[in-house]
């Protein structure tokens, strides 16, 4: 068989899971600039949360960031901030509203603005993600949906739980803290689930993300045309 005579490297070394001793590092992002916004107010209410859990947490403001325009704005500072806090970031939580069934212009464009590659590093790869939504009306899960192919495009860890918040205007109160009740359960629980996850992988997200094809294309440069031009087919 054509894999006879590759090495794949399948199972962890036992001590370097667990190997860090610093707070998990997590980045929120939320997708709306309204002065009362429910996805700040539900990714405020996850940051309260992390830290509790003993995360330390950065947030990201989009405001000013421009729009994206395939790096002709890359100099800007907004956009230099984002990079080097995903970089800077083991975990990530995006927060977004449902807008006319998606997530916001807003959030998609701080995804737009993280490249997959910066030179030699991935800015997203191997790092666990958690998306929330927000909804004005009934529950829905197109947002996060959504962010869920994003976050595997991005090869992010995405973890399996959730949180969807409906009629948000009725789940805060004034001074933007969140209502008891089952929404805030869920995003407790989801909380606790990306930290569990980027505990176990951060350490490792290397060894999870190396891959048989672009192993190829480093010993054999010539590869890389092939595969691309596989794709093509």
């Amino acid at each position: 068989m054509f894999l006879d005579d590759v090495n794949f490297n399948l199972r962890p070394t036992l001590g370097d899971v667990l190997k860090s001793n610093h707070p998990p590092r997590i980045l929120i992002l939320y997708g709306s600039l309204r002065e009362r916004s429910f996805s700040r107010l539900l990714s405020e209410e996850a940051g309260r949360i992390l830290l509790l859990m003993g995360a330390e947490v950065k947030f990201f403001n989009p405001t000013e960031l421009p729009m994206f325009d395939n790096n002709r704005s890359v100099d800007h500072p907004k956009v230099q901030e984002l990079r080097e806090l995903s970089l800077w970031s083991e975990g990530q939580v995006w927060s977004s509203p449902e807008l006319h069934g998606n997530l916001s212009g807003v959030m998609k464009n701080q995804i737009d603005w993280i490249p997959l590659t910066l030179g030699a590093v991935r800015p997203t790869q191997g790092r666990t993600l958690a998306v929330m939504q927000v909804s004005g009306g009934s529950q829905s899960f197109n947002a996060v949906n959504s962010m869920r192919l994003l976050g595997r495009w991005m090869r992010m860890i995405t973890i399996p739980n959730q949180s969807s918040v409906a009629r948000a205007y009725d789940e805060f109160y004034e001074d933007g803290t969140m209502k008891a009740s089952a929404y805030r359960d869920r995003v407790v629980d989801v909380m606790e689930e990306l930290m569990r996850f980027t505990y176990l992988t951060r350490d490792i997200s290397g060894f999870l993300v190396d891959r048989f094809s672009e192993r190829k294309q480093f010993v054999n440069p010539t590869a890389k045309q092939t595969i691309e031009d596989q794709g093509k087919k």
